[in-house]
């Protein structure tokens, strides 16, 4: 329990989660909340040149698991090539490393549903299983057994290239954008973040989704291209890109975050 003290008799304790904290004890509540410290970056985009301020900041990873992304999982056994799912590893290999070290929070947002899908209507169920005979949501697959993204399987853990780290955030979603239903919002809201950069796939279905409620509910967006993929055709990245840039935000690069935060670091 952290502490400010100036005599017993005035020992002011922490209350919540800094920057949306309060200072109290029996006599008093301080409600002012004491900023972050800032940590502006210069980040070079598509489009801008952007000052954003690293302590405001979170990234927002979204379905780098198992049943998109594994040989042996739920999109390969519908026959779908993952190479391109698999192609934002490498360079989040990268990227997470860097944002832990800024005490960026790492947000990892996976597909992962109830065991008895009783959130999940009939609509959904059918984008997995069309034909209502084949392997969808919380079915075995073949390969291994493991229910096709349900909370906690293997079906819905992040790949092993992409250890999560004890500090990073879990937030389990149940439709395309993880706003719904969920509680990133409040997380976010609470940790004091306003700018997310976001990375994963599918670039033009989930990650799209998630990014286009986050600039509805006034978050400043930015998307890490090569950090994104998708296993639809080209011209849906192609899109993805171009409304990112027209509507919706940003686009850049992890080199360009690496690079933004490397002169930080060398200024400091």
């Amino acid at each position: 329990m952290d502490s400010t003290s100036n005599g017993n008799s005035s020992q002011l304790y922490s209350l919540g989660i800094p920057p949306n904290a309060w200072l109290v004890n029996e006599a008093i509540a301080d409600l002012t909340r004491p900023p972050l410290i800032p940590q502006p970056i210069a980040l070079s985009t598509e489009t801008k040149k952007l000052r954003i301020d690293l302590a405001k900041s979170a990234a927002i990873i979204v379905d780098m698991q198992n049943d998109f992304c594994h040989p042996d999982g739920w999109l390969a056994h519908i026959g779908v090539d993952v190479t391109l799912a698999r192609s934002p590893i490498a360079p989040l290999q990268a990227l997470l490393p860097a944002l832990r070290s800024q005490k960026v929070p790492i947000v990892w947002l996976n597909w992962g549903n109830r065991r008895d899908l009783l959130n999940i209507g009939a609509g959904l169920r059918h984008v997995y299983n069309p034909t209502g005979r084949g392997i969808g949501l919380g079915d075995p697959l073949p390969a291994n057994g493991a229910p096709v993204l349900i909370e906690h399987s293997w079906a819905a853990a992040i790949v092993d290239e992409l250890q999560p780290e004890p500090t990073d955030i879990h937030i389990a979603k149940y439709r395309m954008s993880g706003f719904w239903d969920t509680p990133l919002d409040s997380i976010l809201r609470n940790l004091g973040r306003t700018t997310l950069f976001f990375a994963g796939v599918n670039a033009d279905q989930c990650v799209m989704a998630t990014l286009q409620d986050a600039n509805f509910l006034g978050y400043d967006c930015i998307l890490v291209k090569d950090c994104t993929a998708t296993t639809s055709p080209e011209f849906c990245m192609q899109a993805t890109i171009y409304n990112v840039n027209q509507c919706f935000g940003f686009v850049t690069e992890s080199s360009n975050c690496l690079a933004a935060m490397t002169n930080t670091t060398a200024e400091s």
